[in-house]
């Protein structure tokens, strides 16, 4: 993660100066300490800093490797992955549908008649062809991507592992399986950014 050059600044402050407040930080600075916010997040969050109550903030001397860092290199998919909407091969497009609406959902993974293992995925797009084709009682398993054609994850990887498949691949989410392809959840965009939002959120309880 490369600090910049404000940040380097307020660095040199505290090494200079610790402990010392926010405001403080922010004097020296000719700034309010609320448009520093988002540095002392990074910089906490990083343990370069640390911020102590009633203390002020100390130089920890760690490495500039953030918790966003540790992060997506030490979570694992089965950490933040969600319940996974799934259907049988059997279901028509207009249940499809429905089922999309009601779990405010992106997509449906098709499962085997065991109702665990992955054999196809249904996409927003595959069912809107479908219905506007008006094959609303078409099977779900004649319009979907099946399997080896689905990107999968593995619930023991790390969140940067799932990340950079759904970049690489521009898709919203992945479905999380076992090696024999029963379906454990899903990871999606959404959870990515909810996890950094949490982390992001360790800034309050250093104010």
């Amino acid at each position: 993660m490369k600090l910049s050059a404000r940040q380097k600044e307020i660095i040199a402050i505290v090494k200079d100066h610790e402990p010392i407040s926010g405001g403080e930080i922010a004097k020296k600075l000719g700034l309010t300490r609320s448009t520093l916010r988002s540095d002392f997040a990074i910089l906490t969050m990083t343990g370069i800093l640390d911020a102590r109550p009633r203390v002020g903030y100390i130089y920890s001397g760690l490495t500039e490797k953030s918790l966003l860092d540790e992060a997506f290199h030490e979570y694992q998919v089965k950490d933040i992955m969600i319940q996974a909407v799934t259907v049988p091969a059997t279901t028509t497009v207009q249940d499809g549908i429905t089922h999309l609406f009601m779990y405010d959902v992106g997509s449906l993974y098709v499962v085997d008649d065991d109702l665990k293992t992955l054999i196809g995925l249904v996409s927003r797009k595959d069912l809107l062809r479908s219905a506007i084709g008006q094959k609303m009682d078409t099977p779900l398993a004649i319009i979907m991507t099946r399997m080896p054609n689905i990107i999968v994850a593995q619930s023991e990887q790390t969140i940067l592992a799932a990340a950079r498949l759904i970049a690489q691949h521009q898709i919203d989410s992945l479905p999380v399986v076992t090696p024999n392809f029963e379906i454990l959840g899903k990871i999606s965009k959404t959870n990515i950014v909810n996890l950094l939002a949490e982390l992001s959120q360790l800034e309050d309880s250093y104010d």
